[in-house]
């Protein structure tokens, strides 16, 4: 598929193109805004797309009504029939499909089962928390034996917890299931732990498609490195480089080291490091690379983890991520610190055109 898709002078989607495979589980992550649904409703054939074509099966199914692309769209707003019962909502795609009462049945109980409802089977919708509902249009989805899966959201409206148990089910049963399912989300942890793979939408444009792994370890540009997981970015200047490491300087006459080398001396570019490879420590470890001192500005308890924000000499301002078994108690707000980095953790870009905020905002 090559789509486009405008509403009035907005640009929804911009040239998206991408393959999903039979049996694959395909998270679309991406801010709110930035085309995911639109995306959705396009593949189900709810609306049509103003350049490019879909296709299933290799098969074009541009012309082809919605009810007969044998996909089903999950909404974010649930869309249940207020005067069924949760069950006869679920058995709702079953029966259309005229399978036998008893079937539709057990079919219904068993999803019903997945998203812990079905002692709520003879409930309406108007008694049921909006939770409980997006977890009742989630089962009619699966219930109605369709072989293309579309969810738009299908876990935002649940409590954490429910929403951690749910995403190992929801991928479980489509796995056993044998189903192909793009799942729509802007949970960056929620894509990581369902997707087969995972593309990244910004302003209707792909960013990224790959892996968790390598979306995650290997972000193509500034905004993806950003959205996905935490980093610190760093503006600098290209000043030295040999066959296994670059030199870069940073405001303020500090400099840093980085494993890259593919860009020229003098060259502009942002030097990229996760949090979690942000090294702190209280101790001056004297003069080395990649060493550079601040002072803690805020410190966050996370839970296992702390985060401690730290304002470079330069004022840069970067953070640290690290366990708290290591950190708690050990640092205050207003101390002097080091932080480091190893010069293979840092990933080094381009300096955007528009500048590196404008790259890091989401719209």
């Amino acid at each position: 598929m090559r789509l486009a898709k405008r509403f009035g002078r907005t640009r929804a989607l911009e040239d998206v193109t991408f393959e999903v495979k039979d049996g694959e589980y395909l998270c679309v992550l991406g801010p709110t805004g930035s085309g995911k649904t639109t995306l959705l409703r396009l593949i189900a054939g709810i609306i049509e797309p103003d350049e490019g074509e879909v296709f299933m099966d290799d098969e074009r199914v541009n012309d082809v009504p919605a009810e007969e692309r044998n996909a089903v769209y999950v909404p974010q707003t649930y869309a249940l029939f207020p005067h069924m019962t949760v069950l006869e909502n679920v058995m709702f795609g079953p029966e259309a499909r005229q399978e036998p009462a008893n079937e539709a049945y057990e079919a219904a109980m068993r999803v019903l089962r997945l998203v812990r409802l079905d002692h709520r089977a003879d409930a309406f919708p108007n008694e049921l928390s909006g939770g409980m509902q997006q977890r009742v249009a989630l089962a009619r989805g699966l219930a109605t034996g369709f072989k293309l899966l579309l969810l738009d959201e299908p876990l935002g409206a649940l409590d954490a917890r429910l929403r951690l148990e749910l995403r190992g089910d929801l991928r479980r049963l489509a796995k056993e299931s044998g189903l192909t399912v793009i799942h729509v989300t802007h949970d960056q942890e929620e894509a990581m732990t369902v997707a087969d793979r995972i593309l990244v939408l910004r302003m209707g444009r792909v960013q990224q498609h790959g892996t968790p792994f390598h979306v995650y370890n290997r972000p193509e540009n500034v905004f993806v490195a950003n959205f996905v997981g935490r980093t610190n970015f760093l503006e600098g200047i290209v000043e030295a480089r040999n066959r296994e490491r670059s030199t870069v300087r940073l405001r303020g006459s500090l400099s840093v080291d980085v494993a890259d080398t593919s860009h020229e001396d003098e060259e502009d570019v942002i030097v990229a490091v996760r949090e979690e490879n942000t090294l702190l420590t209280g101790d001056d470890p004297g003069e080395g690379r990649n060493v550079l001192d601040g002072e803690v500005t805020q410190i966050y308890f996370l839970g296992a983890y702390i985060r401690l924000e730290v304002r470079l000499r330069n004022g840069d301002v970067v953070s640290s991520l690290m366990p708290t078994d290591i950190l708690l108690g050990k640092f205050r707000v207003g101390d002097r610190v080091w932080v480091s980095f190893y010069p293979g953790s840092a990933l080094v870009y381009d300096y955007p055109t528009l500048g590196l905020r404008h790259e890091l905002e989401a719209y």
